[in-house]
């Protein structure tokens, strides 16, 4: 996840640079509680419907694992689904985390959430509560496939941030989509939504299925461009909205190229060193998913790479065991990866990019990833 506004706010107020983050001693963890969900969305990566799964987590080994990633040095719970505010013992498991020190987030889409159910996450001390817009409104429904969609997500954004919880508008960019980016910043700012998360979308379960529709190259590139404005405007302004963007580490090579561009008088290799010490993909590092079975995954696009499961096993064994090759070449440094990005001059800045992506193109999770959207003569070193 390449933190746009932190970014921009270097450019304005640069401070020293530190060096390469090191290594946590564990990482963000996705959780995807139960695949159950109200919604059929077209770019569902865990490919959820309405209805009971069967051999998902029980409440006792939910909250035995919790012990086990606490020790295992995890700092922050994402708690998913499906939709996560079907499980019967959300708001227990969420409690739990608090009370274990995780900083404790919920990701859903919102269409549940009433007065009473936006009091109860408020009461529970979420730290922060993502809620995805896909569009307006009649993109939205179509794409949730569900009429009345957009209105019950936004509804649910309001009631959460009216009642003090720190909220974010989630954005899925593809084709169909990507010409409401600027409507969507607006309703943000409009809304007073404290960030801006915009994922590229990645070929994991319904979105691989529907990566037909992914956007083009060049609309990625013109995406870009307007984040990058919108984020550098704030950050002129001093106003305090983070704008971040996901799945696609040629982002923040793309950053760097549009301040070369648009910035006057730009320290270029301050923001390429502070842009260094991001690194990238952080793929079997600083994140990971654990899905509704228990299986422990590299990040939370992958399910098709299971590395043990926490039911027979601790996490942080699962997640320092590096005899699974996949593991281990995530955690090289640096990374081993083919085709264009063996030569990228700004390697050191994207770490390879997406590997679900070149895994699901080409069938070999080393392979160059197919949606840079960065012209050879852009990467030559």
């Amino acid at each position: 996840m390449l933190r746009v506004s932190r970014y921009m706010q270097e450019i304005v107020r640069p401070t020293p640079a530190t060096g390469r983050r090191a290594e946590p001693p564990g990482p963000v963890v996705i959780w995807n509680l139960l695949r159950r969900c109200n919604l059929a969305c077209m770019h569902c990566y865990s490919i959820s419907a309405d209805v009971d799964f069967p051999g998902e987590l029980a409440r006792a080994e939910i909250l035995s694992v919790m012990e086990d990633l606490k020790a295992a040095g995890v700092p922050a719970l994402i708690l998913s689904g499906g939709e996560p505010l079907l499980h019967k013992h959300i708001f227990e498991i969420a409690a739990r985390a608090k009370s274990l020190g995780f900083h404790t987030a919920l990701s859903t889409n919102g269409t549940l959430i009433d007065l009473p159910l936006a009091g109860r996450i408020a009461a529970t001390g979420f730290d922060y509560v993502g809620i995805s817009l896909d569009g307006l409104r009649a993109t939205h429904d179509k794409f949730r496939r569900k009429q009345g969609g957009f209105d019950a997500a936004l509804n649910g954004l309001r009631l959460c941030r009216d009642m003090g919880v720190r909220v974010g508008l989630r954005f899925t960019v593809t084709q169909g989509n990507a010409a409401e980016l600027p409507a969507l910043l607006a309703l943000a700012e409009d809304e007073r939504i404290d960030r801006f998360y915009l994922s590229h979308l990645n070929y994991a379960g319904r979105g691989n299925v529907n990566r037909k529709t992914d956007a083009a190259l060049r609309t990625s590139r013109e995406v870009m461009n307007l984040i990058f404005e919108k984020a550098f405007h704030y950050a002129q302004r001093g106003v305090e909205k983070e704008i971040v963007t996901g799945n696609n580490d040629a982002d923040g090579v793309c950053l760097l190229l549009w301040a070369r561009k648009h910035i006057k008088d730009l320290d270029e290799q301050h923001l390429r060193a502070k842009l260094a010490e991001w690194g990238g993909n952080s793929s079997g590092i600083n994140v990971g998913n654990i899905d509704n079975l228990g299986n422990v995954h590299p990040d939370t696009m992958w399910w098709d790479c299971t590395l043990g499961n926490v039911k027979s096993r601790p996490f942080g064994d699962i997640w320092k065991d590096t005899r699974h090759p996949i593991m281990a070449g995530l955690k090289a440094r640096p990374r081993k990866i083919k085709g264009r990005c063996a030569h990228c001059a700004y390697f050191d800045i994207c770490g390879g990019n997406t590997r679900v992506r070149a895994m699901k193109v080409s069938g070999d999770p080393w392979g160059e990833d197919p949606a840079c959207y960065l012209d050879d003569a852009e990467i030559a070193a």
